[in-house]
């Protein structure tokens, strides 16, 4: 595509070829891993800005990003499956894959990572036997993909730098320590959402003089609802995309819901019992003893006491859709008044907030006390406190 008369190309890193208006490279931290990454990606890839197998490979030392469709006779990849100390594996959900989460290797190995879109993705593994005829490794996303710049089939995929985060943290046994990969793809999430606003911006039309409009950056009724207020938190035996369990129709189903009512303390928390089999993932995800789980009580005594504890005049609060999605798909009573409390912390902060653990730490408040066992007593802590700080600024104006 030419240039515009008169307009100078851009200045570009050579290192991680972006323009240098929006390099991430700053954001670049290198980790060092027994794990040795193959990154095979695919051509039409190679030339997407927003990718992120170039960037995985900047920070993984003990990587190498080859590109190309068909890899039969590749010499790169033959040294990849050639190394008995470090046996490949292929990171694709399918029949017989193993959660890496729930079933970690013992020891080092030769991660084999497709770099595509999905639909590339499945292609080149289908059109290499080399690729196909490997054991291959898979896990559920414990929380949404960040990569709001570019869509992704299905909410629980993610991008190729996201997955490395979870999966090199089961391998390494050491999760936290990976999530120094987001730094630079979170850092060209926002450059690129920066520059999408600019160049929406520039090209509305001049406002009207006059007053400004004034709008409230969190709605006043939050604090005049105060008594109705209920958080909840709601946890799923969930079993990873795309594994044969899945496929035979096992959706997540509810299996821990914990509430609490925010004026008066009073708590709801209640183990359900699977009517699925048990995702070997679950109890790893939710901090919970499979044996706690097994033992939950049934789905009518949980929604029974559900219906006897919740009111018509409460507000429902939950970080995001998805644990009033869960209580929905076993018909839960759910008053007429539900709030997303992500929403109204993106509203109050002007931008992405994350997870809830995420937008806790990012207030530099002390770890909250938990509300109940597991994961879900965290989470609801944390839900409540966010909510109660909300609700002291509410009614605040902003231009």
């Amino acid at each position: 595509m030419s240039l515009p008369p008169g307009a100078e190309p851009r200045a570009v890193c050579a290192r991680c070829r972006r323009p240098e208006s929006v390099c991430y490279c700053r954001h670049v931290t290198q980790l060092e891993t027994r794990t040795r990454i193959v990154l095979l990606q695919h051509p039409r890839e190679r030339d997407v800005p927003i990718g992120t197998a170039r960037m995985a490979s900047l920070c993984l030392p003990n990587a190498e990003l080859h590109v190309g469709v068909h890899w039969g006779g590749s010499a790169a990849l033959a040294r990849a499956l050639g190394d008995p100390s470090r046996p490949a594996a292929l990171l694709y959900p399918g029949p017989g894959a193993i959660d890496v989460v729930a079933s970690p290797p013992r020891g080092p190995v030769t991660l084999i990572v497709v770099d595509g879109t999905w639909s590339q993705t499945r292609t080149v593994v289908r059109d290499n036997p080399e690729l196909a005829a490997l054991p291959r490794y898979a896990f559920t996303p414990p929380e949404p993909s960040e990569y709001r710049i570019r869509q992704e089939p299905q909410e629980a995929y993610v991008s190729t730098i996201e997955a490395l985060v979870h999966v090199l943290g089961a391998l390494e046994g050491d999760p936290a320590r990976f999530r120094a990969l987001l730094l630079p793809f979170r850092a060209m999430v926002e450059a690129q959402l920066a520059c999408a606003k600019n160049l929406h911006h520039g090209r509305r039309r001049p406002r009207a003089p006059g007053p400004r409009r004034v709008r409230e950056r969190v709605p006043a009724w939050l604090r005049e609802r105060a008594a109705d207020l209920v958080c909840v938190v709601g946890e799923a035996n969930a079993w990873p995309y795309h594994s044969p369990e899945r496929e035979v129709d096992y959706p997540d189903e509810v299996v821990h819901w914990v509430a609490r009512r925010v004026a008066t303390g009073e708590t709801f928390d209640l183990v359900i019992a699977p009517r699925n089999p048990l995702s070997a993932t679950t109890p790893v995800h939710l901090d919970l003893p499979p044996e706690v789980l097994l033992a939950g009580e049934s789905l009518p005594t949980f929604l029974e006491r559900w219906r006897a504890f919740v009111r018509e005049t409460d507000v429902l609060c939950a970080w995001g859709p998805y644990a009033i999605k869960l209580l929905t798909r076993v018909g839960g009573h759910l008053p007429p008044m539900r709030v997303d409390v992500r929403q109204l912390a993106r509203d109050a902060s002007g931008g992405k907030v994350g997870t809830v653990e995420e937008y806790w730490a990012s207030l530099g408040t002390p770890p909250s006390p938990r509300r109940g066992p597991g994961r879900a007593g965290a989470r609801l802590a944390q839900t409540v406190a966010i909510l109660q700080s909300l609700a002291a600024r509410a009614g605040e104006l902003v231009a």
